[in-house]
């Protein structure tokens, strides 16, 4: 028993990109064995529709051994919209990380915040999840962690509660998504439904999300604070003990402010011209550029330090812009078999009758396992959403629904999966193992599970 233990311990999870080869692969073999298949689709406010009742058998189309390496770049063309977004984006934060603004920014706020004891965790969450909610901040959480926890043990309380204030922030902000371009945006793009459009209840959930996070760190901060020994991480708290840590006094000067002034005017611009002028992924890049080369002119680092910049930016991006390509190449082998019809149709078949709210939390749970092997919450909204999107048009469930499972689905498991670096990478600069994480996080986890079914079953009553 003991063997098989060891031997278990040395299974390594498959990379994200090799599952999602092999559901490329899975995907070329289906079109052999599912019967190719179509419905008729009609144009109705802006919006291609399935029509239902129209499902015909078509001639098959399997697709050859070499179509599905093909189906690679013919993917990150058809994403390239999305695709080049993330590394723009990844560009301009890769300046702004350079310019020092960041780093000294969040460190003068916490020093700050610091002197007020009792607001501390909540400000510092709301900081964090403003971050989640615009920006989908995810592998720049990791940056923040050190401080966190600096701050965390100034004021009393251990290493779990500093981690959590900064990945739990920015979960909450993440899982709110109002108006988050990577996993909001990218699904109602695929949906056909304007940009951000929904946002309103979006933020009343977002509100309770928070909060209960809030609650949850708080709760644990202030029994750790009153007897170290409940720590969950109590033995590296005594480990570390000895090892007097203070905040780097930073000097946050004008021009790193002037920099971080960029980003949230570019935020701010953007939202603005998605609501007024009807702007997409192109139009927000640009903004991008502009506000990253600004940034790093205004911040000192020269033309050639400002590009350097850029290029590392991108490449710590790379990991999640590429997943975009893999996970649409799932879709293109499923377009060219001519099955994905043909899987819509069988699907739609096993949940006639269903009632719609099981549908939904049927939507929920899929979309929350699936993040497992697809950690990114761009690439799994293109791969799900154009198979849960004619499904809820012949189930007659609105497309906000569809978009509002996929998006609680990815955000909530990326606190729970091992899969998630962001979360590994955070847990590790903290020195907390993946266990300790869980004995802290699951309450949360489930607490946040009922909170978000009760609103899409809520928003399906209320027709939203």
């Amino acid at each position: 028993m003991t063997k098989r233990i060891k031997q278990l311990k040395h299974i390594k999870t498959p990379h994200t990109y090799a599952l999602l080869l092999s559901i490329i692969v899975c995907a070329s073999v289906l079109t052999y064995i599912i019967p190719a298949g179509a419905y008729d689709r009609e144009k109705k406010d802006g919006q291609t529709l399935v029509v239902s009742g129209t499902y015909h058998e078509i001639n098959q189309h399997g697709v050859s051994f070499f179509d599905i390496f093909r189906a690679i770049p013919e993917g990150l063309i058809s994403g390239g919209e999305i695709v080049f977004y993330i590394f723009l984006v990844g560009g301009a934060f890769g300046i702004v990380h350079k310019t020092g603004a960041f780093e000294n920014g969040v460190n003068t706020a916490m020093q700050i915040l610091g002197r007020f004891k009792v607001l501390m965790i909540p400000l510092t969450m709301l900081i964090f999840s403003i971050l989640g909610f615009t920006i989908g901040l995810a592998e720049e959480t990791i940056i923040f962690v050190p401080i966190g926890i600096i701050i965390a043990r100034t004021l009393g309380y251990d290493a779990m509660t500093g981690v959590s204030m900064v990945i739990l922030g920015a979960a909450s902000g993440f899982l709110g998504g109002m108006l988050n371009p990577f996993t909001v945006g990218v699904a109602q793009s695929v949906a056909e439904l304007p940009m951000f459009s929904g946002w309103g209840l979006r933020t009343v959930i977002y509100i309770v999300v928070l909060l209960v996070a809030i609650s949850v760190v708080m709760l644990y901060g202030r029994r750790v604070k009153n007897d170290m020994s409940k720590s969950i991480v109590y033995e590296l708290e005594q480990k570390e003990r000895s090892v007097q840590t203070t905040v780097e006094q930073s000097r946050f000067c004008k021009r790193q402010a002037l920099g971080l002034l960029f980003i949230v005017a570019t935020i701010l611009l953007n939202v603005y011209g998605i609501f007024s002028f009807g702007w997409s992924f192109n139009e927000m890049s640009a903004n991008f550029i502009i506000a990253g080369l600004l940034a790093g002119f205004v911040g000192g680092l020269g033309v050639n330090g400002t590009f350097d910049a850029m290029i590392e930016g991108m490449k710590d991006i790379l990991f999640g812009a590429m997943i975009v390509g893999f996970a649409k190449g799932i879709i293109v082998i499923l377009e060219n078999g001519h099955i994905i019809d043909s899987i819509v149709h069988g699907m739609t078949l096993l949940l006639h009758g269903v009632h719609p709210t099981i549908v939904i939390l049927m939507m929920f749970v899929l979309q929350f396992l699936l993040n497992f092997f697809i950690p990114s919450g761009s690439g799994q909204a293109l791969t799900t959403m154009p198979l849960m999107v004619p499904i809820s048009d012949l189930l007659e469930i609105n497309r906000q629904l569809t978009v509002l499972a996929f998006q609680y689905g990815d955000a909530i498991s990326n606190v729970l999966f091992p899969t998630s670096a962001i979360l590994m990478g955070a847990l590790a600069v903290g020195k907390i193992t993946y266990i300790q994480w869980l004995k802290f996080a699951w309450k949360l986890i489930l607490l946040w599970v009922v909170v978000c079914s009760v609103a899409m079953t809520l928003a399906l009553l209320l027709g939203y």
